[in-house]
Order: structure tokens, then sequence, then C-alpha cells
């Protein structure tokens, strides 16, 4: 059976996984993953901070990542975010599918692979 993918599902895919790609290296407060995004993708993804951050608390919510409020001198308190041992898992079966999409999409559209 296939999968059928609507844009707004697919966006929100699309904002989970790359939230979570962003936290394996380590812990990060949402402007950092939002630069890291940005970075990664060389300015093609970007996030503002009115859209990434229901994504932070969804994920959060889902038990995918958890957050904790750090002050540190000089600086205003930030929350930081990390992820889950769910989350790890989560992010492992994500990519797998999407990587199974991104070929289909590549051999149904004849696109050779980058």
């Amino acid at each position: 059976m296939g999968l059928i993918y609507g844009e707004a599902a697919l966006k929100k895919g699309t904002a989970e996984l790359l939230v979570l790609a962003q936290l394996e290296r380590g812990r990060s407060h949402g402007y950092e993953i939002a630069q890291r995004i940005a970075a990664r993708s060389a300015g093609a993804v970007s996030f503002h901070a009115a859209s990434l951050y229901p994504v932070l608390y969804r994920l959060e919510r889902r038990g995918l990542i958890a957050g904790r409020w750090i002050e540190k001198a000089g600086q205003r308190r930030r929350r930081y975010y990390s992820l889950t041992t769910i989350g790890r898992t989560v992010l492992a079966e994500r990519r797998k599918s999407w990587s199974s999409f991104i070929h289909a999409v590549q051999q149904a559209a004849g696109l050779s692979h980058a």
C-alpha cells in the first residue's frame, strides 16, 4: 500500500524530523535549533519562533524531547531541549521512512540520486 502525503502532514512531519535531528548531538535551545537547521540546509529551510516553538512543545508533550530551564551568567533564562530515549527511536524510524519516501519520489520523477 502506498503513502499519500497531504501538504500539512508533510510539513508537520518534516519539521519534527528536522528538530529531532538537531538534538541528536546534544541539548540545545530553540534559537540554536533554528540556526542549525538553517545552516545545515544552506539557508533553504528556516524556522521563525512562531512556527518552531509549537513543534518543540508538541514533541515535548509526546515525550520525544525533554526541556529544562537553564540560567547562565549574563544571559537570560533559556529552555534547553534534549532527545529522550523514545525520541531517538522515533528519529531512527522517521529517517528510515523519509529515506524510503525520498527514494520513491526520485524514482517516480526520474530524478538521479544526488
